[in-house]
């Protein structure tokens, strides 16, 4: 339902076939009609099939020379929460039960591939309808929502209601998109112009409720929006028998891993000694993971897991800033903070001025100072520019 609605708000819907079939035959997208709406249905063919995580993982970078390599980054991290979910609720298992099944493969990649091909700068998504009732799958019968979708949708940061079906309205499947969509592309709504609206259809149609999803692409507008949040779990532990040289080490693989950040505090620990806090800030989905890789890199016995911190980020993003200094022209990498529509912080990246200062023989500061003014100053005439009632 999800790549349905998303290709009837005009999504590429030649690039989002063309990325699911790579997995599944050729898949069908056709319009039908739920309860008096005209929605667009898309079904993959695909035969049911039960696999692990690391099966799934090996028929998506199978299917990377199809599908966009930001749409397939998406779909692993989709099916990374969805694992996350199962394990929760059944602990260490071997197989994905409908969740690893080629349409579900192929509905996740379409989802993505159609997300990004709309170029869209954030995700805002609104209260999801779970369902109520009992349903029936593979693990037998359970309650609505399923304990998946429940764990996926907890600590998410999305909000839900039960809505009035006595039915699942929501799969795992559909939670995991949702969650990661907003994760990746964070946003909140003020007021907004509608730019185009399309519903997905799913494969129920009872006679008086349209089993659709509905999606709109807007245009903000209006006062400016609430800084943008997500939700992340701060993970901790105490060590006093680890080197500073061990600790920065371990700090760098915890980034590469996926950390949000990474820091280690000094802290006087009992019996006097001297130890460090090391903090790790994860997304929910890595939780579990990186506290492995805390506890294998560190040796510590135990890592606390503050659940679902709420935080909120500003836009970000990256700017190659040219400026003089010591004589030569040079450019650097600055990354940009927005808040209200404007660049309010700038900081150019420390790896590249460092590098620049060995170069020109120069101290590292000076370099940072350099590509900092040269940056606002650019900014500054940007703003002119876009405004010149301001002079």
């Amino acid at each position: 339902m999800i790549t349905a609605a998303l290709i009837a708000c005009g999504a590429d819907r030649e690039r989002v076939v063309a990325a699911m079939r790579a997995v599944v035959a050729e898949p069908t997208v056709e319009t039908v009609d739920r309860a008096g709406i005209q929605a667009t249905r898309v079904h993959t063919h695909a035969p049911p099939e039960h696999r692990t995580l690391a099966d799934v993982e090996k028929r998506l970078d199978g299917a990377a020379p199809e599908v966009p390599a930001d749409a397939l980054v998406m779909a692993h991290r989709v099916f990374v929460r969805l694992n996350a979910a199962e394990e929760t609720v059944h602990g260490a298992h071997v197989h994905f039960h409908e969740v690893g099944a080629d349409d579900a493969i192929a509905d996740v990649i379409g989802a993505c591939t159609a997300l990004l091909s709309l170029g869209v700068e954030g995700v805002a998504v609104l209260p999801v309808a779970l369902g109520s009732g009992t349903a029936t799958g593979s693990h037998g019968r359970f309650p609505i929502p399923a304990p998946a979708t429940a764990a996926i949708l907890t600590g998410s940061g999305l909000t839900a209601f039960p809505g009035d079906d006595e039915r699942e309205l929501c799969t795992p499947t559909g939670a995991a998109l949702l969650a990661e969509f907003a994760a990746s592309l964070p946003t909140s709504l003020s007021t907004y112009t509608i730019l185009a609206v399309g519903y997905g259809a799913g494969t129920r149609d009872p006679q008086h409720t349209p089993n659709v999803l509905r999606a709109m692409v807007v245009e903000t507008t209006g006062a400016p929006a609430a800084m943008p949040q997500d939700t992340v779990d701060l993970l901790e532990t105490n060590v006093d028998d680890v080197s500073g040289e061990v600790i920065g080490e371990a700090l760098a693989r915890f980034m590469a891993a996926g950390a949000r950040d990474a820091s280690a505090t000094p802290i006087l620990m009992k019996k006097g000694r001297p130890g460090y806090l090391v903090t790790v800030i994860v997304p929910p989905s890595s939780s579990a993971s990186l506290a492995r890789l805390m506890a294998r890199e560190l040796g510590t016995l135990g890592v606390r897991c503050i659940p679902a911190i709420h935080r909120f980020t500003a836009e970000r993003t990256m700017a190659d800033v040219n400026f003089m200094i010591g004589g030569h022209t040079r450019h650097l990498p600055v990354k940009c903070g927005w808040m209200d529509g404007s660049i309010y912080t700038f900081k150019a990246e420390f790896d590249a001025a460092r590098d620049l200062a060995e170069e020109l023989g120069m101290p590292v500061r000076d370099v940072l100072r350099a590509a900092q003014e040269a940056a606002e100053e650019q900014a500054g005439k940007r703003r002119e520019q876009d405004d010149p009632g301001d002079r």
